[in-house]
């Protein structure tokens, strides 16, 4: 069961169904997902991708970004059927795959160079005649 990266980014739910707020508690991610809290303690141990910032009395406080996380997981895991193992390299692919095309969009494309240095020669010497004929006589 394989699935192409923009259909493990999306999820069913629209975003718009859950606060955007800084911080959520693991209650409330709980609730908004569909998941209990002892599962996504287990799911921080198993998907590196899921880090809550964890503060005094080991408190979890998830941002917004985590709680897609945990959104895309579960999809993967109960919507799309995929193991663990299978969720952790789809997640990871995706990953990879947003990375290479954020890359590509960043190089510019260069100009072919010329193989050899007579060849280089040849172009320049075309462009000043070029230049050339388009001056007046």
């Amino acid at each position: 069961m394989k699935a192409n990266a923009a259909e493990v980014l999306t999820l069913p739910m629209p975003t718009a169904e859950f606060p955007r707020k800084r911080y959520y508690a693991i209650g409330e991610v709980s609730e908004l997902c569909g998941i209990k809290p002892h599962v996504l303690r287990y799911w921080e141990q198993e998907f590196p991708q899921l880090k809550p910032i964890k503060r005094r009395g080991n408190r979890r406080y998830y941002q917004f970004d985590d709680v897609e996380m945990v959104r895309r997981i579960r999809s993967l895991l109960y919507e799309q059927g995929f193991t663990i193992g299978g969720a952790r390299q789809r997640l990871r692919e995706a990953r990879q795959e947003q990375v290479a095309s954020i890359a590509a969009a960043a190089v510019p494309m260069a100009a072919p160079m010329p193989v050899s240095r007579k060849d280089q020669i040849k172009d320049l010497r075309r462009e000043l005649e070029e230049l050339l004929k388009r001056l007046p006589s």
